[in-house]
């Protein structure tokens, strides 16, 4: 698929060839630590010669590199001491399983580190891709962790799943390989505090897409590894991206990437009670996730003990967080209903149908775990004195809170083919007062 399709199906996507200037300031910065040399010399398109073979590459030449565009791209003439190779990928891997929490979960949970590491021995890393993973290991180690602690989680997914070893090896691949396209934006996204909007936000959505551009041009990997890493953020409910897939329409190894983003991402968050955290999540939002991969996450999962957690709330947060979650059912119902019925519909055309469709479900998926507002108010005054029975509730308050701020955000960046100056009014009013409660 080239370039030009794929912008009509899916996300704009940033420019992945040698001259985009995130990847090669991430290159000649590493470069200010790490011998990295011109293995052959590097020449514009225009056939200029910008760099000479045998030069050590360092930061001052990206002013040089950036303002053209290259004959090829920037790591096919590189080399890099000490770049990623599969035994170095093994001992990172190895380390993690012995000292990292989710990681020792999952030999715990199988038996041995050596199921785990099998797949990963025979990967394939071709040199512009072990060049990319240096990139990341050096500049972005975070990252490199993030990914290696998906490839462990994804292969004892795909063990519990009766996968074949040689499509374990290929699970691996993708989720090492998941978050290639991160190097093509501005590290700036990476900043917690950060809010991408614009066309950074754009280049956030289509992050998966790059990542599997730079894959498929390297015509060595199998297209199950394409697609498990493009669909890496979709959700089974259709409110992933970059497609929005729903269910059986995203491949196998596509699901398991997807669960294996969020239980790492849960690990690396919080340092407190993740387990705990990430149960909750994973049922109130049931839809969203593989029910069969989720089963095997939940029995990883060992039960906590929140006494003397420095961050757990206190009872009146609880049920701060259960009040706001009924003012926010009431505060929509009572502007719904000054609004005209529409026809019923197969798609969402509007902003009022948007907001319906996704606090319908925010309710009835609280109303599944029995953590709607209305059951939470009766059960408070029952679990005094229990802690655990209190942090529950009170995570369930934080993360139905998180999911309107998420609603909020999502209307704010869509745009309706039908707009409604009424419809649009309310729905902004609601925003308003969701986004007052922060």
């Amino acid at each position: 698929m080239t370039n030009a399709l794929l912008s009509k199906t899916l996300p704009e996507v940033p420019d992945i060839s040698s001259d985009n200037a995130h990847y090669l300031r991430a290159i000649t910065d590493m470069a200010d630590k790490c011998a990295v040399v011109a293995q052959t010399a590097i020449y514009t398109q225009n056939k200029i010669k910008l760099v000479e073979k045998g030069t050590r590459i360092d930061s001052r030449l990206y002013d040089r590199l950036v303002q053209h565009k290259l004959s090829a791209t920037i790591d096919s003439h590189l080399s890099v001491e000490n770049m990623v190779d599969v035994a170095s990928l093994l001992v990172a891997a190895q380390t993690q399983c012995e000292t990292q929490t989710l990681p020792r979960l999952l030999v715990q949970a199988i038996g041995n580190a050596n199921d785990l590491l099998t797949p990963l021995r025979a990967l394939v890393l071709p040199k512009p891709i072990a060049f990319k993973l240096t990139v990341v290991r050096e500049q972005h180690p975070v990252l490199y962790v993030h990914s290696l602690q998906m490839a462990l989680l994804a292969v004892f997914l795909g063990l519990r799943s009766h996968i074949h070893q040689h499509d374990c090896t290929a699970l691996a691949t993708a989720a090492l390989l998941h978050d290639l396209g991160s190097l093509y934006m501005s590290p700036s996204w990476r900043d917690p505090n950060y809010k991408a909007e614009g066309i950074e936000r754009k280049h956030l959505v289509a992050h998966p897409v790059t990542a599997m551009l730079l894959i498929r041009s390297q015509r060595t990997f199998p297209s199950t590894v394409e697609d498990a890493v493009l669909e890496h953020h979709e959700r089974m409910d259709g409110s992933g991206y970059p497609r929005g897939l729903v269910g059986d329409k995203i491949s196998p190894m596509g699901r398991i990437l997807l669960l294996s983003e969020v239980v790492t991402a849960f690990y690396e968050k919080y340092t407190d009670i993740p387990a705990q955290r990430l149960s909750l999540v994973l049922r109130l939002n049931h839809r969203r996730f593989p029910s069969d991969l989720v089963a095997h996450v939940l029995h990883l999962l060992p039960i906590e003990d929140p006494q003397g957690s420095a961050s757990l709330p206190l009872a009146e947060n609880a049920l701060a967080s259960i009040d706001t979650l009924a003012q926010a059912f009431d505060q929509w119902a009572r502007l719904r209903a000054d609004l005209p019925e529409l026809p019923p519909s197969d798609t969402i055309t509007c902003a009022s149908e948007f907001l319906d469709a996704r606090l319908s479900a925010l309710e009835k998926a609280l109303l599944e775990a029995g953590a709607h507002p209305r059951q939470q108010a009766q059960m408070l005054e029952l679990l005094q004195g229990d802690a655990q029975g209190m942090t529950e509730i009170a995570l369930v308050g934080r993360e139905a809170l998180w999911q309107l701020q998420s609603i909020v955000h999502d209307y704010q960046h869509q745009r309706w083919p039908k707009p409604s100056e009424n419809a649009d009014a309310a729905v902004a009013q609601w925003c308003e007062w969701v986004q007052a409660q922060k």
